[in-house]
């Protein structure tokens, strides 16, 4: 009896230890200390004492159900871009900066290739988040999980100076909200989506004419990561009042969670186009329009609240880091929440 024999392949995960290394260097920042394989991941502190007054922010978070999709379309090479924007996006809507991100797998069977794949988009996350990949776990449950399946999740460690963080304690009525464009359906819903679409690779692979493509690459959609517009934003000179990251829960939930008390958000559903993903969802699984702005973001990924003479320079400063931006509604006194007309 051995190790192998109970269900773990120790040299299967040395193998994916040395083909997930190559996409680890891409994400390699100046301040990470070591290598690969060390105990714990070292990240140097020295720059932040430059800052007057430091924060650490961190955010953990997985993709959700969405996994199963990536099974069943036996596609791993976007689902780690999925949970490294989880982590970043909201630590960057508090007006952090991205420092370094840590993976965590859990599989019934360690397939070398399939991790690496997984571990692939977990670096391009970090790639697109300027944040370092400095380690990660990869755990096999033999009897606990299925050999084919796997979940992951991840957790990242950002920094911001105290001046420079978003707390909403800026905001005020006659702000404009900005939305960003979102990629889909990101990583919230996909309980629900799976009710909606039948999932076999049939189904997933069926071309759509409104979506341009097929259900399952539709639906794979990576979510967008918005550190680099925010950055962009800050740049540019502007003081962003409040800023919310559209997750579970949609704008019902989301929006509010960036107000100050004595401040309501309207945002115009019409302001912006809703992506035909959603639409088809809607349609297929005769799902009312509260509910779907109640559960998914609708088109937009993230939202945020600037100060009217700010608008034309932040507008500006999204589209310089490659996203799409809409004005999409206004704050007012009042309750503390949403309206959505």
């Amino acid at each position: 009896m051995d190790y192998k024999s109970a269900g773990v392949d120790i040299e299967a995960g040395y193998k994916s230890v040395e083909l997930m290394k190559e996409h680890v260097k891409r994400t390699m920042r100046e301040e990470v200390m070591g290598g690969l394989g060390g105990f714990s991941g070292a990240f140097s502190l020295a720059k932040i004492k430059e800052m007057e007054e430091p924060v650490l922010l961190s955010g953990t978070d997985g993709c959700g159900t969405k996994v199963k999709l990536a099974m069943i379309m036996d596609k791993h090479d976007t689902i780690g871009i999925d949970a490294v924007a989880m982590c970043v996006n909201d630590i960057a809507c508090a007006g952090g900066e991205p420092l370094f991100f840590l993976d965590y797998i859990a599989c019934g069977k360690n397939y070398p290739e399939k991790i690496a794949a997984i571990v692939g988009g977990v670096a391009e996350g970090c790639v697109q988040s300027d944040a370092a990949l400095i380690g990660g776990e990869t755990a096999e449950h033999p009897g606990l999980m299925p050999e084919d399946e796997y979940d992951l999740a991840g957790f990242a460690v950002g920094v911001s100076d105290k001046k420079d963080m978003i707390t909403g304690e800026d905001l005020k009525a006659g702000d404009v909200l900005i939305g960003m464009a979102s990629t889909g359906v990101h990583s919230n819903g996909f309980s629900l989506v799976r009710k909606v679409f039948e999932m076999t690779r049939e189904s997933l692979d069926t071309y759509y004419e409104e979506l341009g493509t097929t259900l399952g690459e539709a639906l794979l959609a990576p979510t967008r990561i918005y550190v680099k517009a925010l950055k962009s934003i800050k740049n540019a000179g502007v003081r962003i009042h409040a800023c919310s990251h559209i997750t579970g829960g949609g704008f019902y939930e989301n929006v509010p969670r960036m107000l100050k008390e004595g401040t309501h958000a309207v945002i115009e559903k019409d302001s912006y186009p809703v992506l035909p993903i959603f639409k088809l969802l809607a349609k297929t699984g005769d799902i009312e329009e509260k509910m779907m702005y109640n559960t998914f973001n609708m088109g937009l990924g993230m939202v945020l609240a600037v100060d009217p003479a700010d608008v034309d320079k932040t507008m500006e400063a999204v589209r310089a880091a490659g996203d799409t931006p809409y004005v999409v509604g206004r704050i007012e006194e009042g309750e503390k929440g949403v309206t959505l007309c």
